[in-house]
């Protein structure tokens, strides 16, 4: 199907961190979409994917954007006034959660915690929750992960504090060496790296795995 075209306004606006942003626009009459899947944002003749972080029947569509110096798009987001209207196409992708005997496994890192929440605010819980950042700030929505998972595992790059429960190091470190054995299916958003690194390590460590991807740029 081809995704249906929207115009709904920005009604709030919450930094989130010095460079990642939560955006609230109104659902527009008509809007359907499932958990994990996305939105493609039009502006100035550009377009933008940003999967949606709230919960099928929300009367809000929330979208969590990390700002990048020149991103044209992303800028433009993060100065929207509130009430102006913004455009988009959707819903788009299928990376959507699958009922399955197998335990589900979801690695996130940066931005691409967003369909993990929209699966969260679902009702979705009893998974193992990888989650990936250079430091405690950087672990956005820790507390609604931490509340649905079966086990929250904060993966810290630059390294975790002396008598900490978090793991120092990156989220392929723990798939490579500290996941137990097991049946179970992957989930894996964001960048492009991480997701590489993360399917070499499952096809030698978990060859039995399903596994699910979202690339952010």
């Amino acid at each position: 199907m081809t995704p249906a075209g929207f115009s709904t306004p920005l009604i709030h606006r919450q930094w989130l961190t010095g460079t990642v942003v939560e955006l609230h626009f109104q659902c527009p009459d008509g809007f359907r979409f499932e958990p994990g899947q996305r939105l493609r944002i039009c502006h100035d003749a550009l377009e933008r994917d940003y999967s949606l972080a709230s919960a099928p029947g929300d009367p809000e569509l929330r979208l969590v954007v990390r700002v990048f110096p020149g991103g044209r798009v992303s800028t433009y987001l993060s100065r929207v006034e509130i009430g102006q209207p913004i455009s988009f196409y959707g819903p788009m992708g299928y990376f959507v959660y699958r009922e399955s005997p197998r335990t589900a496994v979801f690695v996130a890192t940066g931005t691409g915690v967003a369909p993990f929440l929209s699966m969260c605010r679902m009702g979705v819980s009893g998974f193992i929750c990888l989650h990936g950042a250079k430091d405690r700030a950087g672990l956005l929505y820790a507390a609604e992960f931490e509340k649905q998972a079966a086990r929250y595992v904060p993966c810290l790059s630059r390294g975790a504090d002396a008598g900490s429960r978090d793991f120092a190091g990156r989220v392929t470190d723990y798939l490579g060496g500290s996941l137990a054995p097991g049946d179970y299916d992957f989930y894996l958003c964001g960048h492009q790296e991480m997701i590489r690194d993360a399917f070499q390590i499952i096809d030698e460590r978990f060859e039995q795995a399903h596994v699910h991807s979202e690339v952010f740029y």
